[in-house]
């Protein structure tokens, strides 16, 4: 994505060669939970997260995650993983009878919380990059595009309450 700042996260690996790009997950994520800005978020997707910072972050030491794209709170991109490459998003998902969704999904973390409002900034941005992705990846249809808590009831809730469904849907033309 040329927009995006790219800041390379060591977690993905390739996808399967079977696995066509035919799902886009939403996300939300905040370091330390509730709080916005800063590096944290980018650190943590790099295994660069200093636990001593905070004492939440000794919860998530050690874990390897990542997403394809981050949109912050004022809407600037950074992208982690090649979108052709399966990023460790997802974890334990199923979507539609078919297991491990970081196969065949792209994943996007909007900087923000279950009950926090997105800015109009994020809902601008994360329309134009759905359509870029909807345009190059043609198995990605709107109702192909679901939250975090679609692909891992029980166990996530992301991108939550606060997230407008409608207003996404409605700048995608849908």
């Amino acid at each position: 994505m040329s927009e995006a700042r790219s800041l390379l996260s060591p977690n993905f690996n390739s996808r399967p060669d079977y696995a066509e790009v035919s799902l886009l997950v939403i996300h939300n994520i905040s370091l330390p939970p509730g709080q916005f800005g800063g590096a944290y978020i980018c650190d943590f997707f790099t295994n660069k997260l200093d636990v001593s910072c905070h004492p939440y972050f000794e919860e998530i030491a050690g874990l390897e995650v990542s997403a394809h794209l981050l949109i912050d709170r004022q809407g600037g991109i950074t992208q982690f993983v090649s979108f052709d490459n399966r990023a460790w998003h997802a974890g334990l998902s199923c979507y539609e009878g078919i297991d491990d969704c970081n196969n065949y999904s792209i994943g996007i973390e909007l900087e923000g919380t279950d009950e926090t409002p997105y800015t109009n900034r994020q809902y601008a941005v994360l329309a134009d990059v759905t359509k870029a992705l909807i345009g190059h990846y043609p198995a990605i249809t709107k109702q192909r595009i679901v939250g975090h808590n679609e692909i891992a009831p029980g166990r996530k809730t992301d991108p939550g309450a606060a997230f407008d469904w409608l207003r996404l849907f409605a700048a995608l033309g849908a």
